[in-house]
């Protein structure tokens, strides 16, 4: 009778030891990309000029004489938020690069973010329009007004909503009038679209994703709130449009994971806007 092999220890634990699941590492958490401090000063900052902008804004009854020069004060400040934003990130040890997210310098991808861009404007558009309407009807459900089509008894059209109208004169006496205008207002354009991005969709958003422990909705909800705050000067009404549009921007820099394709449809959309409101105002549209 042939003697039984006694079970080899070595290879049964080698055995259990490849068998056993592997536990793979958890993801590390993002971390703060500024003191806490620099933040809370940012966030101070942008609410005390929005606050300001709501009295002394074209809208407001100040008449705009000179647009370059004011075109000029708009870019001295977004290069004072950014010049902060950049302090804030050395202090601790990160460069501006970082936030801006990891791109490609090649044409193709260049072109894939501007089509991207494109897509991504025209469908938020939809999306902002589809907002006004139902902020409109629930207006017009709470608070008993007319609907801004509605004309009075005698055959008069019914005067706007104070704010509102304050808010479109503001945006006409901005927009461009002639071709030297033009020239700058396309080039502020182009730095409040690199500088917002950077600031709201880059600074803040990955700032208070950190604060939410890694919790992405938190950055793009509490990022979209403050866009919305800086722009008090436009009314309650534009506001909450700005926050639905800076929370789409956000997601929008989540999928592409860099804020090239963002700050492509910033730059045009304000540019765009500015044109369209100078050729309706030009035809007395507006």
């Amino acid at each position: 009778m042939e003697p039984i092999d006694e079970p080899n220890e070595q290879a049964c634990t080698e055995e259990r030891r490849f068998s056993a699941p592997i536990a793979e590492p958890a993801a590390p958490k993002p971390t703060s990309i500024a003191p806490a401090w620099h933040t809370v000063l940012l966030i101070l900052g942008i609410l005390a000029v929005s606050l300001l902008g709501v009295y002394r804004h074209p809208g407001a009854g100040v008449v705009v004489t000179n647009r370059i020069h004011t075109y000029g004060e708009t870019a001295g400040l977004e290069l004072l938020v950014l010049g902060w934003v950049v302090f804030g990130l050395r202090l601790k040890g990160i460069s501006l690069r970082t936030i801006f997210g990891k791109v490609s310098s090649d044409f193709r991808s260049i072109a894939l973010d501007a089509g991207i861009a494109l897509l991504f404007w025209m469908g938020s558009m939809m999306v902002l329009a589809t907002v006004v309407l139902l902020w409109v009807s629930i207006e017009v459900t709470i608070m008993h007004k007319p609907l801004p089509i509605q004309t009075s008894h005698a055959g008069k059209s019914i005067a706007p909503d104070p704010s509102q109208e304050k808010a479109a004169r503001a945006v006409v006496q901005l927009a461009p009038t002639n071709g030297k205008e033009i020239a700058y207002w396309l080039l502020l354009c182009a730095l409040v679209g690199v500088v917002e991005e950077l600031v709201f969709r880059g600074y803040l958003q990955q700032q208070f994703t950190a604060w939410g422990r890694g919790a992405a909705v938190v950055g793009v909800v509490f990022s979209a709130m403050m866009f919305g705050a800086a722009h008090g000067y436009e009314g309650v009404r534009a506001m909450f449009l700005l926050a639905v549009f800076g929370a789409l921007f956000s997601l929008l820099a989540l999928f592409r994971r860099n804020l090239r394709a963002g700050i492509f449809a910033h730059s045009w959309h304000d540019a765009f806007a500015g044109l369209m409101v100078a050729l309706l105002h030009s035809h007395h549209v507006l």
